[in-house]
């Protein structure tokens, strides 16, 4: 019955989740097993909380298991945290919340792949009247016209062209898109006006 009212959930059958390892009572001797303990404890509590915020279990199962080796670095600390299962919670928010900007960098540099596949297989590079080009041009806003002749006709990569005006990567390349744009609208009327 003692063991009952200090949380042991080998007896109960179910989690304690105010276990904390770092208690006085776990010695040097004993850490491993406390840690072991605490582990079979927060298992459940971790992979729920994984499961219900991503809904696939290989990717819960994933975070699970690097939310557990951060919680082991964390419990060999000269001042370890208290670990119980409010704080590897806490650890596994970390988690998925480093797994969202991962997600969301990778997306972010696939879509600039893409974005350069678009302007490398423009199919208005081979329709283009080189003669109306240059009028069109001409039309342009001057940093428009600018961009286009470095990145077209001197056929400089866009990061030599940021580098050239003077601006970021990110920034040219919207330069570029909004430039691309302007021509077209451009090359369009000249066409008609004709």
């Amino acid at each position: 019955m003692e063991q009952k009212r200090r949380g042991d959930c080998r007896r109960t059958g179910r989690p304690s989740d105010s276990r904390d390892v770092n208690a006085p009572s776990a010695a040097p001797g004993n850490a491993r097993a406390a840690f072991l303990a605490f582990y079979d404890d927060a298992l459940p509590h971790v992979y729920a909380y994984f499961v219900s915020r991503c809904g696939r279990p290989a990717l819960a199962e994933d975070l699970t298991s690097e939310t557990f080796l951060a919680a082991v670095d964390a419990a060999r600390r000269d001042d370890p945290p208290p670990v119980n299962v409010p704080w590897i919670i806490g650890v596994a928010r970390h988690k998925l919340v480093d797994h969202w900007r991962r997600q969301e960098r990778e997306q972010r540099s696939l879509r600039l792949v893409a974005d350069a596949d678009d302007i490398s297989a423009d199919p208005w590079e081979a329709t283009l009247d080189a003669a109306e080009a240059r009028r069109t041009l001409d039309l342009l806003a001057p940093q428009h016209r600018a961009v286009l002749t470095l990145r077209y006709l001197d056929d400089l990569p866009v990061a030599k062209v940021a580098e050239v005006l003077g601006r970021t990567l990110h920034a040219t390349e919207a330069l570029l898109t909004r430039a691309r744009a302007a021509f077209r609208l451009a090359y369009g009327k000249e066409a008609c006006d004709e």
